[in-house]
């Protein structure tokens, strides 16, 4: 995290806003991403969601305010319940987690994942029309030339690959 905050550092020491790019994230800890979120959300910079963004992902749209957040036509969220992994391949279902994942979303979202059965082990996706109701559309961005970053490979990648 460290060396992440550094990189930051760097890339605003001449006082320029630089953009976050979310690219094809699958998740991962719940408390990793809160923590990504928040160094985030302490920055001031814009947030990009371009491609898939799954499970722990969309937390960023709890913590970071919506009005700097901007969405691609690219963009996905996929919303499930919290799981730990269990023997033969199965996922056994956190409900403290789940809860705790639900109350990090915003009212809209919340509503939105209500109106589809609420977290489950399946999940639910939200792009397109539905999605850009909720969040700006990023005009003129292309993923070519985006400022990206990670965390240490031994945390978190920010930006899926």
């Amino acid at each position: 995290m460290t060396q992440l905050l550094a990189a930051f550092l760097l890339m605003k020491a001449d006082g320029c806003n630089a953009e976050i790019w979310i690219v094809n994230d699958p998740g991962g800890g719940i408390g990793n991403y809160v923590a990504r979120d928040e160094c985030l959300r302490a920055t001031g910079d814009a947030i990009v969601i371009d491609g898939y963004c799954a499970s722990a992902c969309t937390i960023v749209v709890g913590i970071i305010p919506r009005d700097k957040i901007c969405v691609t036509s690219r963009a996905e969220l996929l919303f499930h319940a919290a799981y730990n992994p269990a023997p033969h391949g199965r996922r056994q279902t956190k409900r403290e987690a789940t809860d705790l994942l639900y109350s990090l979303y915003p009212i809209e979202v919340q509503r939105w994942i209500n109106q589809r059965g609420g977290l489950t082990r399946r999940g639910t996706l939200l792009s397109g029309a539905s999605l850009a109701a909720m969040y700006s559309r990023c005009s003129g961005h292309e993923t070519q030339g985006a400022i990206t970053a990670h965390l240490p490979r031994e945390t978190r990648q920010f930006v899926g690959h």
